[in-house]
């Protein structure tokens, strides 16, 4: 009978709950009179009072090695009703599922090590990282087969190992047995022939070892550099020992016969011929010359090496300083009998040096091996509250490995401390498989959800096909949308998969919608052309407007619209009818705003005005200010006046200086403009007397309701009527003054004299005619000013008292009697200029006075302070200006009094 079979609802105990306590627990399975079908099975795990027992007795089932299916079973029984006594069942489970899943991991790797093992030629980089890789994932490498995989796999390598260190040691011994030939060749052909049989003997063993090499079944393995450095020696080897073999018998050859060829070695030659009692003079000097240049050739090659060499060991570098050190030693091997002692223990030196750079590069090595060692380690027993997570410690792990292959590259291994990191790092990334596990568990759940919101949302689309309700439609998808962008992370490939399923579901489920909307949007676009074809009629009916906009609104909330193509819709549709409206608006306001008679007039004169101040002249302005006054007034103005306004305007003019001089300043404008209106009277002509209208009776009025009148007064009328009116629309009450022509503007019409109502473009006309006007006025009075102040500073410079100006120029603020006095003192002779008085001048002006003057300026106002009873500078400016002017001119002294009257004249 199965397990399965034999469970029953488990028994109503109030003590249920995975979170009581451990007597409640006992109580709970002590009240329960019926045993579990499972306590059999576990020993009494089930019956037992206590959770100790409970616990103990599980342990004790444990050691029978029970099956997966029934402790699987046991524990989802028992952990619902004590969990602490189910802990060692979990801990149990946990094992056997690590040990499975390490399991397939050993098979995986197994495979992996039996497909290196099995190629005929291995890679070394391949073999090495698998150990490193396997452990890095996990895998059991204690346990077989990954044991037995993993000794045959370094067997393999070492094997290769010390096939490569045999063939440098060929390399090394090949050079050797160069130099020994080499060195013959130095001595005596005798000698050399008694040595000539041992060298052949060691030459042919030389090459029969190297062809053992070639033959090793690991050859193929090695790494791609050392067939070509074994080729190499064997074939110098063989070179080097075919020369001498023909060189010695040549030699034996010279020695047999005297007319026989010499042999190439310069020391036997000459000794054969000794032997012949040739002289050797001659080929002695030539041997000399060959000598020199082979010294010279050796000790400039070592030289570049050499200055190579401690180039690199200056620098501190690693990597080049080895190979830089091997080109020293090959060429004091080769040509260490052509150097001198100096530059071989020169060498030598540099060579010292460059082993002391190896040693302490190794030394620094280790040292960065210890340190990635430590933190390792550390990584197994974090401080309290600084334990990594799952990624962090992933990325911690392989930077680790890869500081530790950096620090491996271009020096020797440390394979102790390599075993003791290692080993850290394997144990390190066990916790890194468990978080692994959890992403993936998490990774699986995710995508179950997807599928189902897949799922759910094709079911969701059958249930809506042929519903109309797209509001409701819309919010739904959109829905989906939000919890397909909320449904938890996925790994690319997952999501790549999942992706065009989701896209294809959308798709159907906007299937409905869109063909909804394409009909939607083709019906709005109907009515655009509607809406276009009504905007471009002449008569535009409003009932067809009222009736074309509800069926737009009603269109709008059956089927939305994305929101920017809804918007560019309804742009297009509004926009011919708001045309059309503000064509038929402008219209009406034209024909509200057509100009009548008065406003004709007024906005002739203002025009005229306008001239006048384009002109520049004074008179012109003032004129053309009185006929726009008597235009406002609704005076009758003569076309003749008019016309001569313009047509003086439009004349050039004969003398704009002598106008400009003429007109008076800021300050006096008021005045000025009263005494031209005197003047210019007689040129125009006596207007027409308008007949006064006759009153008519007040029938009804509006009392006055504002605060503080009387009721019983009629209310105040529209101000827009002439001249008396224009404040209200102006606003110009609360600016202040506005200049000479408004202090000069006669009083409000008077009652019987109504004046008619201004149209807005003739009242925007005159308003800023006579702004323009002002402004003109003013700035013709600042020109007259100026030049004023240059007439007086010539007078003086030329000392010429009838070229001051006159006293209707210089203003109101000069009096005669200052006038009398500039002139007497420039009629005087000249003396120096009184420093004070220009002090005076600048005090009473408020101007800054120049650096240099300025504690003169601070101790006259501190005498002056002294002097009560005397006036002060802003009183005797005049009486101290002609002091000045009595005066030599001084360019300085004219600069500054330009100053002080710019301030004292506008006064």
């Amino acid at each position: 009978m199965s397990l399965f079979s034999l469970r029953k609802t488990p028994p109503s105990s109030p003590a249920t709950d995975p979170m009581a306590s451990a007597s409640a627990g006992a109580k709970a399975v002590g009240a329960s009179q019926t045993p579990h079908p499972l306590d059999a099975v576990t020993g009494g795990a089930f019956s037992a009072p206590t959770s100790g027992d409970r616990a103990a007795r599980v342990r004790a089932w444990l050691l029978t090695e029970p099956t997966w299916e029934v402790m699987n079973e046991v524990f989802k029984e028992l952990s619902q009703r004590d969990r602490g006594a189910a802990k060692p069942l979990k801990e149990k489970l946990d094992e056997l599922r690590r040990q499975k899943a390490q399991e397939h991991i050993g098979v995986e790797w197994a495979q992996k090590a039996e497909t290196l093992i099995g190629q005929s030629r291995m890679n070394l980089a391949d073999a090495l990282a698998w150990q490193r890789d396997a452990a890095r994932a996990g895998a059991p490498l204690s346990r077989e087969p990954l044991a037995g995989l993993k000794v045959a796999l370094s067997e393999r390598v070492k094997a290769i190992e010390d096939l490569q260190d045999r063939v440098q040691v060929k390399r090394e011994s090949a050079v050797l047995m160069a130099q020994r030939i080499e060195v013959l060749s130095t001595k005596s052909w005798r000698e050399a022939q008694s040595s000539a049989q041992a060298l052949r003997d060691d030459v042919a063993e030389w090459q029969k070892q190297a062809t053992e090499l070639t033959a090793d079944p690991q050859w193929a393995s090695v790494e791609p550099k050392f067939p070509p450095m074994l080729d190499a020696s064997r074939q110098q080897l063989q070179l080097v020992w075919d020369a001498f073999e023909a060189a010695l018998a040549t030699a034996v050859a010279a020695d047999a016969d005297p007319q026989a060829a010499l042999p190439a070695v310069p020391v036997w030659a000459d000794e054969l011929r000794q032997a012949r009692g040739e002289t050797v003079e001659v080929v002695a000097s030539q041997d000399a010359q060959a000598h020199k240049e082979r010294r010279e050739k050796a000790v400039a090659e070592l030289e570049r090496v050499l200055a190579v060499l401690e180039k690199e060991v200056g620098q501190g570098h690693g990597k080049a300083t080895p190979k830089a050190a091997a080109d020293v030693r090959a060429v004091l091997k080769s040509q260490g009998r052509l150097l001198g002692p100096d530059l071989e223990a020169k060498a030598h030196a540099v060579l010292a040096q460059a082993g002391e750079l190896e040693d302490w590069q190794r030394w620094r090595a280790d040292q960065l091996r210890e340190e990635l060692v430590k933190k390792a380690e550390a990584l197994l027993a974090p401080p309290e509250g600084q334990r990594m997570g799952g990624r962090k410690l992933q990325e911690t792990l392989r930077a680790l490995r890869e500081q530790w292959k950096t620090t491996d590259q271009g020096g020797q291994a440390n394979h102790a401390l390599w075993k003791r990191f290692d080993e850290a790092c394997t144990l390190a990334h066990k916790q890194v498989e468990v978080w692994l596990t959890q992403v993936r568990q998490q990774a699986e759940a995710h995508k179950a959800q997807r599928l189902a919101l897949i799922e759910e949302l094709k079911a969701w689309t059958v249930a809506h096909t042929g519903q109309s309700d797209w509001k409701v439609q819309i919010r739904d998808l959109h829905a989906f949308s939000e919890r397909w962008r909320e449904a938890g992370h996925l790994s690319e490939k997952a999501f790549a998969e999942l992706q065009p399923q989701w896209k294809e579901a959308m798709h159907l489920a906007h299937a409905g919608l869109e063909v909804a909307q394409s009909q939607s949007v083709a019906r709005r676009r109907q009515m655009i052309e509607e809406a276009t074809a009504m905007g471009a009629s002449p008569a535009l009916r409003i009932d067809a407007v009222k009736e074309l906009q509800g069926r737009w609104q009603a269109e709008a909330h059956t089927v939305p619209l994305e929101r920017k193509l809804e918007q560019k819709l309804w742009e297009a549709f509004r926009k011919p009818i708001d045309e059309a409206f503000q064509r038929k608006s402008s219209e009406r306001e034209k024909a509200a705003t057509a100009l009548n008679e008065h406003d004709q007039r007024v906005l002739d004169a203002a025009r005229a005005l306008d001239a006048a101040c384009a002109a520049g002249d004074a008179q012109q302005i003032r004129s053309a200010q009185q006929a726009l006054e008597r235009a406002l007034r609704g005076e009758a103005e003569a076309p003749a006046v008019l016309a001569s306004a313009e047509t003086r305007a439009e004349s050039p003019k004969s003398e704009p200086a002598g106008e400009a001089a003429s007109a008076p300043d800021a300050g006096d404008a008021a005045a000025a403009s009263d005494a031209d209106d005197t003047t210019a009277a007689p040129e125009a002509p006596a207007p027409a007397p308008v007949p006064a209208a006759p009153a008519r009776k007040l029938v009804a009025m509006r009392g006055d309701d504002r605060p503080g009148m009387k009721k019983t007064e009629p209310a105040g009328r529209d101000d827009r009527r002439g001249p008396g009116g224009r404040d209200a629309r102006d606003g110009r009450d609360a600016r202040g003054p506005r200049g000479a022509w408004a202090e000069s503007r006669p009083p409000r019409s008077a009652p019987g004299h109504a004046t008619p109502r201004l149209g807005d473009a003739a009242f925007r006309a005159q308003r800023q005619a006579i702004e323009h006007a002002e402004a003109t006025m003013r700035k013709l009075a600042a020109q007259a000013h100026g030049e004023v102040l240059t007439q007086l500073v010539n007078a003086w410079e030329k000392r010429d008292p009838s070229a001051v100006p006159a006293a209707q120029a210089l203003g109101g603020r000069v009096t005669a009697a200052a006038r009398s006095a500039w002139t007497s003192a420039l009629g005087g002779a000249a003396s120096p200029v009184p420093a004070e008085a220009l002090l005076r001048l600048e005090m009473a002006a408020e101007v800054p006075t120049p650096a240099e003057q300025l504690d003169a300026r601070r101790q006259l106002q501190l005498q002056l302070l002294t002097r009560r009873h005397d006036a002060p500078p802003s009183d005797t400016w005049g009486h101290d200006l002609a002091k000045v002017l009595s005066g030599a001119y001084d360019a300085g002294a004219a600069r500054r009094v330009q100053n002080v009257l710019k301030v004292l004249l506008r006064r």
